[in-house]
């Protein structure tokens, strides 16, 4: 018959000396606490999100759309394997004077889009608000222009009016 080995309870001396110390005890809640905040400044997702870093880098401050003045039209060339001239433009927030690449989605949407027009942005579906597809740099996209809908424009329904 095996005779087995009792092994004597761990005191608190024999600990592996390894392990990090913390509090434990009655009234340790508070530092525990203290210890436990201080390590989640750790974590990068954390620390952007409690120092706010997305909203102050976002020119749309948070918000889905904004109006923008139009500065001028620019073609970006996209991303290999495609190869085309993709047409933007650069315009101006309005709230807060931030200039952004928008792209115009649709046959032809530049011929509706002139210098100082008022339009409307909105992202354009990248992945966590970053540039889609081919457009390198490009996380907005045009939706109106002067009030009316790019797509009614497009498809002849509406005319742009004239200011």
């Amino acid at each position: 018959m095996l005779k087995s080995k009792s092994k004597a309870p761990l005191s608190p001396s024999s600990k592996d000396s390894s392990m990090v110390k913390t509090s434990s005890g009655m009234f340790a809640g508070r530092k525990l606490c203290k210890r436990r905040q201080s390590f989640r400044w750790a974590y990068a997702p954390y620390k952007r999100r409690m120092l706010g870093l997305d909203y102050k880098a976002d020119p749309l401050e948070g918000s889905p759309q904004a109006r923008a003045i139009v500065l001028e039209k620019v073609g970006v060339e996209c991303r290999q394997p495609n190869s085309a001239v993709r047409k933007c433009v650069r315009a101006q927030i309005i709230k807060n004077g931030k200039v952004i690449t928008a792209f115009l989605p649709g046959d032809g949407a530049l011929n509706f889009i002139d210098e100082h027009d008022e339009v409307q942005i909105e992202g354009i579906g990248g992945a966590e608000g970053k540039a889609y597809g081919d457009l390198p740099g490009t996380r907005y996209r045009v939706f109106t222009v002067n009030g009316v809908s790019l797509d009614a424009l497009l498809k002849g329904k509406k005319e742009k009016p004239r200011r």
